[in-house]
């Protein structure tokens, strides 16, 4: 094929010129360069005949492809900044103030103040409970790169096994904020800061401390930290008033850097806390020891499962002393023995068994069915309900005189005084003198006792609670009995708190007003009961180990059978003895409670010397004066005088429990 010949002045075509057209690169010695492998392909291409016509125009088809990159770029272009857009407006619009928040709460670290809790005092300034400072470590998880080695470089110091701080650590790892160990000494805190720790810290805080020890810890209680890390009273005085005692925390921020260090120049504010009121309480220090050591005392002598001991003023229903044993220390809640816990003598109920008899002669007195000396025919035994009823030791026929009932604490002759009153009546007296229902001391934990109605009495129960059994009550609703006939009649609810902090007198205590006295039976019955009752103290009574030399002393004695709740059945006994000097003016009862006692049992032989030694320490510490009259002579009974018996039980003939 030769060579197409075109005129002078044509130009080849644009696909021949892209073969023709071609330049060359010279070499240095001046022959033409070798086309390259690209060049070759694209004058194959250009060079390749077309089916059909002629030949496509390649400038077009990449010039029409590049519009339409150049539109869908600008379509994709449009929709990414419409996308941005629409972000932008829901971050700076609509969802700002969320991510202003969350980004504060990123750079911003707040703790929470704890208030100084208020000081508890005895009633002459003692101090029972209050605050030291004390310093607490904490740690920032997302800080610390090896928990491990951090936990082995704590604990030597803060007491906590390395494994509870790196679990501690480890549980979340994005907290900002876990406490390692609280209440620790200051200087434990400076060697912890000592060791620079990244993620670690310490903060300032308050520990409550029991100067004291075991002290009053039943009824001061025990604080513990709460659901918001915070001091709050779980027991005692301290779960009562802890509205009162806890104050007000305050509140401190601050800006931090990602490091967890704080922002010297940044924002931080800071809201102090405000200090609780301090309670100033009604009883003695010197008078709470005593109390505490021969209960004590006693359980172990006794062998006894536990004691308690009240001790109250009658003229105003103060509580000098309330003490348990066995006992605990607040300062170290964790090893204490869970019974030891509480205070048994407002949250312990029992059957109180003859203590209960002054109740019973109050009522036929104030109705005047009895006097001191009414006689009263006392037989071998009686049957009530289908229940036999005895004395505690076997006798025959007694003439005694309601004065000697008592004395000789005669289940069978205050049955008898008892059917001269009814059920209905008596039930009135025994809930005005406080039984069925908790005291106004409002204590944690306490229970009223169990008091059914007259109505629902069989005639079983008619007969034994009139001395002290088929019912219950505690220890300081029984003393509050006793407070009131030493009291002329006027029963004053018992109170544990004398005076509280005003907080806006700085820190000055405001005494807490004597609420008024409910007169229970006249004063000439509550003389009368008074009178019968120093004939137990003496060698015709059933507790001549009650007496104080020197003083007048009235009281009772009480031998109940114990239900025991493992079993829901009568098992064992529960001894007591209440009474108060001087009987003459009186100005303290002390009431003892011993439960389930083994080695002695009779209230006469295992509650009264107890009584007697804590009497005789109480009266000489306040300084109260001797007797100043002689005591009174009330015939015991209506011919000659039997000897003394023993504590009587009602113990039914079979043996068992009376219904």
């Amino acid at each position: 094929m030769s060579p197409t010949v075109r005129p002078p002045g044509e130009r080849a075509p644009v696909w021949l010129r892209v073969v023709t057209d071609e330049p060359r690169s010279a070499t240095r010695s001046g022959r033409a360069a070798r086309p390259t492998r690209s060049d070759r392909s694209r004058s194959a291409v250009a060079r390749r005949p077309t089916r059909g016509g002629p030949a496509r125009r390649p400038r077009r088809r990449a010039l029409a492809s590049s519009r339409r990159r150049l539109r869908i770029g600008v379509v994709v272009m449009v929709l990414v900044l419409l996308a941005l857009g629409v972000r932008l407006t829901q971050l700076q619009g609509f969802a700002a103030a969320t991510y202003a928040e969350q980004a504060e709460r990123q750079l911003t670290r707040e703790i929470t103040l704890p208030a100084v809790r208020g000081e508890i005092t005895d009633r002459n300034g003692v101090t029972l409970a209050q605050d030291v400072d004390a310093r607490a470590v904490y740690a920032d998880p997302k800080l610390i790169a090896d928990p491990a080695a951090v936990a082995r470089a704590l604990e030597p110091l803060v007491g906590v096994p390395a494994t509870d701080i790196e679990a501690k650590v480890r549980r979340d790892p994005s907290a900002r904020f876990v406490y390692i160990a609280r209440g620790l000494e200051p200087e434990t805190g400076d060697r912890v800061k000592q060791l620079g720790l990244v993620g670690v810290d310490v903060l300032e805080e308050r520990r409550r401390i029991y100067p004291n020890g075991t002290l009053a810890g039943n009824v001061v209680g025990y604080t513990r930290f709460g659901e918001r890390d915070l001091l709050e009273g779980n027991g005692g005085i301290e779960l009562r008033y802890d509205d009162v005692l806890r104050g007000q925390e305050g509140l401190r921020r601050w800006e931090t850097d990602p490091a967890g260090r704080e922002i010297p120049s940044a924002r931080s504010s800071q809201r102090d806390p405000v200090e609780g009121s301090a309670l100033r309480l009604t009883l003695d220090a010197d008078l709470q020891w005593k109390a505490q050591t021969e209960i004590a005392a006693a359980v172990a002598e006794t062998g006894s499962d536990s004691g308690t001991i009240v001790i109250m003023d009658p003229r105003t229903g103060d509580i000098l002393a309330m003490a348990d044993a066995p006992d605990f220390d607040p300062n170290n809640v964790g090893q204490a023995n869970l019974q030891a816990l509480g205070n048994r003598a407002t949250g312990q109920a029992f059957e109180p068994g003859s203590v209960n008899k002054v109740i019973t002669m109050a009522a036929a007195l104030d109705r005047g069915l009895i006097t001191a000396t009414t006689p009263v025919t006392v037989p071998a035994d009686i049957r009530r309900g289908g229940f036999t009823i005895r004395d505690a030791e076997p006798h025959g026929t007694l003439e005694l005189t309601a004065a000697g009932v008592l004395a000789h604490s005669s289940n069978i002759g205050t049955v008898l005084i008892s059917e001269k009153v009814g059920p209905a009546a008596l039930e009135e007296t025994m809930r005005a003198f406080g039984l069925g229902r908790p005291t106004e001391l409002g204590f944690p934990g306490e229970t009223g006792g169990m008091l059914a109605s007259a109505s629902d009495w069989s005639a079983s129960q008619a007969a034994t609670i009139a001395y002290g059994q088929g019912m219950t009550a505690t220890a300081l609703q029984m003393t509050s009995v006793y407070a009131t006939i030493a009291n002329g009649g006027v029963r004053m609810p018992p109170r544990l708190v004398a005076a509280i902090g005003d907080p806006d007198a700085d820190g000055a205590l405001a005494d807490v007003p004597l609420a008024e006295g409910t007169r229970v039976v006249s004063e000439s019955t509550a003389r009368a009961v008074s009178d019968m009752l120093e004939a137990v103290a003496t060698d015709q009574g059933t507790a001549p180990g009650a007496a104080v030399p020197g003083y007048r002393v009235a009281g009772k004695t009480g031998t109940a059978y114990r239900v025991d709740p493992s079993c829901h059945c009568y098992r064992g006994y529960v001894s007591s003895f209440i009474g108060f000097a001087p009987a003459d003016n009186p100005r303290l009862v002390v009431g003892v409670v011993l439960d389930n006692p083994k080695k002695q049992y009779f209230g006469g032989l295992a509650a009264a010397p107890v009584f007697q030694k804590v009497m005789t320490f109480a009266l000489g510490t306040l300084g109260v004066a001797p007797a100043g009259s002689a005591p009174p002579r009330i015939p015991l009974t209506v011919a000659t005088p039997p000897p003394a018996s023993g504590e009587a039980t009602g113990q039914p003939a079979a043996g068992g429990p009376p219904a």
